[in-house]
C-alpha cells in the first residue's frame, strides 16, 4: 500500500491538523492571489471567427470598427407628442450625453413613422466587450433628463444595457439556483449517511474547492482569457465532482468501517479507502481533465474559457478529496473512537457502524434487497435487458435527425430584462434599425476610387432589393485603405430574411462589386453574420474535437483497466447516452409544449455550444460511474471471484454510490433549468438528462448485461487473476482481501 494516493492519505491521517489547515490555507492563498492579479476579461478580437471576423479585423486596422449604441426613446406619457416639449428633451439628453467622457457622438434624433416617438442614438466609445461597464453614466443622464421632463417618458436600451441586464439577470439565477441546489445536496447526503456531520463532509469540501477554484481561475485568465462563463461553470461542475469525489471516498471509508467491526484503526480505514477509491478518484478527475482539454481544438475563447474552469475545479475537488479529506475523516473517526471508549467504560453497547454495504442491519438490508431487484433483469437476461435498453437509448436519438443549431442571439433574452421591453418596443417603431450589416473593404490607397466605385454599385443593388432599407453609410479610413459600408435590414436578427439578406450580400452582390477589384480583400460582419459564422466554425471544429474526445476516453479507460474490450464499451456507452440526452433535448427544446413547464419561448433550435459541451463534459463525468463500477467489478476478479459474480457483486456495491452521485449531480444540473438564459437551460437541461441515463440505464442495466455476455473476454488482453494480482497487503482475519496497488 505504497501507491501515490495512500502515501497522501497517510500523510494526512498521521497530522490530520496540519492538513485541515494547509487546506485552508491554500485556499485562502487561492482567493488572495485571484485578487491580487485580478480577472483578465477577453477583448472583442478574441471572439472573432470566421468571415465575420476577418471583417472586424479589417474594420479595426481602420480605425473603423463598429461602436456600442444606446438609443433612448422620448414618447408622451398620455396623448400626442409635443414638438416643443420633446425638442426640449432632445437638446436636454443630447447636451448632457456629449459631455460625457464615454460618449463618441449623438446623433441628431429620429421620428418614428407614426410620430409618436423619437429615437436619439448615442455611440460609445473604445471597446466593445467594454460598453456594458459605462453604460451607467448614459442611464443616469437619460434618469436626470425623466426628472426634468416628468410629463414625457425617456426609455433607454441598446446591446450596452441589454448585456449589462443579462449579467444581472444570471447573477440573481445563480443565487436562486445555490438556494435550490445546496439544501436539496444536504438533503441528499443525509439520506445517504444518515449523519448531519458525515453529510456536510462533502459539501463544504466541494464550496472550498470552487472558492479556491475561482481564485486560480483569475490568475488563469491570464493565459486564457474569462468570457464571463467561467465561475458559472465553477459553481456547475465544482459542486458536482466536488461532492461525488467525497462522496465516493467517504463511502468507501464507512463500508471498510463497517467491516472491519472495530479492529482497524482510523488511519487504517482512511489508508485502505485510499488505496481504492483513492485510484478512482484519481482516474476519473484525470480523465474529466483530459476530455475537457480537448475544448482547447475548437479555437474559440467560450469555450477555451468553459475548459479552463472546469480543468481547474477538479484538479482542485481532487486534491480536496486526496488531502483535506483524510484529515477531516481521521479527526472524525479518532472522536467516534474515543466515544466508543467511553461508552465501554460505562458498560454500555457499542453502536453498530451504519453506511457500509458490508455492513448489517434493516437499512443495508433493504438497500441490497432493492439493487437486487434491479439486477435481476441484467442477471437472469442479460441479452434481452441489453437489446431492450439499447433500443430504448436510440429511440431518443431519433430526433437528432431534427437537430436545428443556431447561435442565440440577443433576441433570445428573457423579457423579464427592462431593456429588452424598450428593445421590442424600438423594434416596433423603428424597423430600419433592426440589423446592420457591415460590409468592409481593404485595399492599397491607389484603389480608392475603385472600391468607392464599387460600393456605390453594392448601394443600388440593395436599394433595389427589398430586404435592404434606408440609407447607407460609406465610411474610408484615413490613409484610404479601408472602406466600410454599413447596410439596414428591416427584419429581425433572427428571422429567414435576415439570413437571406446576408446571403446576398456574400454570395451574389459582393462577388458582382468589389470582388472584381484586384487584390482587394472584404467580407461582411454584424449581428447576423456572427450568429451564421459561429456554428458553422463550431461544427467544422466539431470532428477534430470529438475524435480526440473518443481517442482520449479510450485510452485512459484502457490505462485504468489494462482492458482494450472495457475501453471500446466505454466509448459506445458515452457516445450512446449522450446521443439520447441530446434527442431527449431535441424533443423539448425545439418544439413548444414543454415552454410553461420549463419557463422558456422555443427558438426552434438549440444553442450552437451545447452539443460539443454536453459530448466533452459528459464523457468527463461518465468516467466517474465507469472507473467507480468497474473498479469494484475488477477488485473482486482480483480477489478470486468469478467474473459474472464479480459483476453482479460489484455493481450492487457501487449502485448506492453510484446513485447519490447522481442524484447529487441532476439536482445540480436541473437547478440551471431555473434560469432565464435559454442556453444555460438546455445545458442544465441535458447534463442532468444524461446523468441520469448515464447512472440508471448504462451502469444498472447496460454495463452489467454486456459484461456477463461477455465473461471472461470483458478483461482481454489481459485479465486480472490471482497470478498477475501481485503480493497482497496483510488484513486482519475475516476481512476480505482488496487490491490496494
Amino acid at each position: 500500500m505504497n501507491s501515490l494516493t495512500v502515501r497522501m492519505a497517510r500523510s494526512s491521517a498521521r497530522h490530520p491538523w496540519r492538513a485541515i489547515v494547509g487546506w485552508l490555507v491554500f485556499v485562502t492563498l487561492c482567493l488572495a492571489a485571484g485578487s491580487a492579479v485580478g480577472m483578465n476579461s477577453a477583448r472583442t478580437a478574441d471572439y472573432r471567427v470566421g468571415e465575420a471576423g476577418r471583417a472586424e479585423a479589417m474594420a479595426a486596422e481602420g480605425h473603423l470598427e463598429r461602436r456600442s449604441a444606446e438609443q433612448v426613446l422620448i414618447s408622451a406619457r398620455s396623448g400626442t407628442l409635443g414638438a416643443e416639449a420633446a425638442l426640449g428633451a432632445v437638446r436636454d439628453l443630447t447636451a448632457r450625453m456629449e459631455r460625457l467622457p464615454e460618449v463618441a457622438e449623438v446623433a441628431a434624433p429620429i421620428r418614428s413613422a407614426d410620430g409618436r416617438i423619437l429615437m436619439v442614438e448615442v455611440a460609445l466609445r473604445g471597446e466593445e466587450r467594454d460598453a456594458k461597464d459605462k453604460v451607467d453614466a448614459l442611464t443616469a443622464q437619460t434618469a436626470a433628463v425623466q426628472r426634468a421632463h416628468p410629463e414625457l417618458l425617456l426609455q433607454e436600451t441598446g446591446s450596452p444595457s441589454i448585456s449589462k441586464g443579462v449579467d444581472e439577470q444570471r447573477g440573481d439565477d445563480l443565487a436562486l439556483s445555490e438556494k435550490i441546489t445546496l439544501p436539496v445536496t444536504l438533503l441528499t447526503l443525509l439520506v445517504v449517511f444518515g449523519s448531519l456531520t458525515m453529510a456536510a463532509v462533502p459539501l463544504l469540501l466541494a464550496l472550498s474547492s470552487i472558492a479556491a477554484a475561482v481564485g486560480l481561475s483569475m490568475v488563469a485568465s491570464h493565459v486564457s482569457p474569462d468570457t464571463g462563463v467561467g465561475t458559472n461553470v465553477i459553481l456547475m461542475i465544482g459542486l458536482a465532482v466536488g461532492v461525488d469525489y467525497t462522496l465516493f471516498h467517504l463511502k468507501r471509508e464507512r463500508e471498510e468501517r463497517a467491516r472491519s467491526g472495530g479492529r482497524l484503526s482510523s488511519q487504517a480505514l482512511v489508508e485502505l479507502a485510499a488505496a481504492t477509491s483513492g485510484r478512482a478518484v484519481m482516474v476519473s478527475g484525470f480523465a474529466v481533465v483530459a476530455s475537457t482539454a480537448t475544448l482547447y481544438l475548437a479555437s474559440d475563447v467560450i469555450f477555451s474559457s468553459l475548459a479552463t474552469g472546469t480543468v481547474v475545479v477538479v484538479l482542485v475537488a481532487m486534491a480536496s478529496s486526496l488531502t483535506a479529506l483524510p484529515a477531516l475523516l481521521t479527526v472524525l473517526g479518532q472522536r467516534a473512537e474515543r466515544r466508543a471508549a467511553r461508552r465501554a467504560e460505562r458498560g454500555r453497547p457499542a453502536r453498530r457502524p451504519r453506511g457500509g454495504s458490508g455492513g448489517s442491519g434493516e437499512r443495508s438490508e433493504s438497500g441490497g434487497r432493492v439493487w437486487t431487484a434491479l439486477l435481476r433483469p441484467a442477471a437472469r437476461h442479460p441479452f434481452a435487458t441489453l437489446g431492450v435498453s439499447v433500443l430504448a437509448l436510440l429511440a431518443l436519438v431519433v430526433p437528432l435527425a431534427g437537430l436545428h443549431i443556431t447561435e442565440m442571439s440577443r433576441d433570445t433574452h428573457s423579457r423579464e430584462i427592462p431593456a429588452m421591453r424598450v428593445y421590442d418596443r424600438l423594434n416596433e417603431a423603428f424597423p430600419q434599425h433592426r440589423v446592420t450589416h457591415q460590409v468592409v473593404v481593404r485595399a492599397d490607397a491607389a484603389r480608392a476610387a475603385e472600391v468607392a466605385e464599387a460600393l456605390d454599385a453594392l448601394t443600388r443593388l440593395a436599394d433595389a432589393d427589398p430586404l435592404f432599407t434606408g440609407t447607407p453609410r460609406l465610411r474610408t479610413s484615413a490613409d484610404h485603405r479601408v472602406s466600410t459600408l454599413e447596410l439596414r435590414v428591416p427584419y429581425l436578427g433572427d428571422s429567414d430574411r435576415a439570413y437571406d439578406s446576408l446571403d446576398h450580400l456574400r454570395h451574389d452582390y459582393l462577388p458582382a462589386t468589389v470582388g472584381r477589384i484586384a487584390g482587394a480583400a472584404y467580407g461582411v460582419s454584424g449581428d447576423v453574420a456572427r450568429y451564421t459564422d459561429y456554428p458553422a466554425h463550431q461544427n467544422g471544429k466539431l470532428p477534430l474535437v470529438l475524435g480526440a474526445l473518443l481517442l482520449v476516453t479510450f485510452l485512459m479507460t484502457v490505462y485504468a483497466f489494462r482492458s482494450v474490450v472495457l475501453g471500446l464499451i466505454g466509448v459506445v456507452l458515452n457516445l450512446l447516452s449522450a446521443a439520447a440526452a441530446l434527442g431527449l433535448l431535441v424533443l423539448v427544446f425545439q418544439h413548444t409544449w414543454a415552454e410553461g413547464l420549463l419557463d422558456f419561448r422555443s427558438t426552434g433550435s438549440i444553442g450552437s455550444r451545447v452539443p460539443l459541451f454536453l459530448f466533452v463534459i459528459l464523457f468527463g463525468l461518465s468516467m466517474d460511474y465507469q472507473v467507480f463500477v468497474v473498479s469494484r467489478i475488477r477488485e473482486a476478479v482480483l480477489a478470486g471471484t468469478p467474473t459474472r459474480q464479480a459483476v453482479l457483486d460489484g455493481v450492487r456495491r457501487s449502485a448506492s454510490v453510484v446513485t447519490s452521485a447522481a442524484v447529487v449531480m441532476t439536482t445540480v444540473f436541473v437547478s440551471f433549468v431555473f434560469l432565464h438564459i435559454i442556453e444555460m437551460k438546455q445545458i442544465g437541461f441535458v447534463l442532468a438528462a444524461a446523468v441520469l441515463l448515464d447512472a440508471f440505464v448504462v451502469r444498472i442495466l447496460i454495463l452489467p448485461s454486456a459484461m456477463l455476455l461477455l465473461g471472461e473476454r470483458s478483461w482481454w488482453p489481459a485479465r486480472p487473476d490471482r497470478e498477475t494480482a501481485g503480493p497482497r497487503p496483510q488484513v486482519p482475519p475475516g476481512r476480505p482481501v482488496v487490491d490496494v496497488r
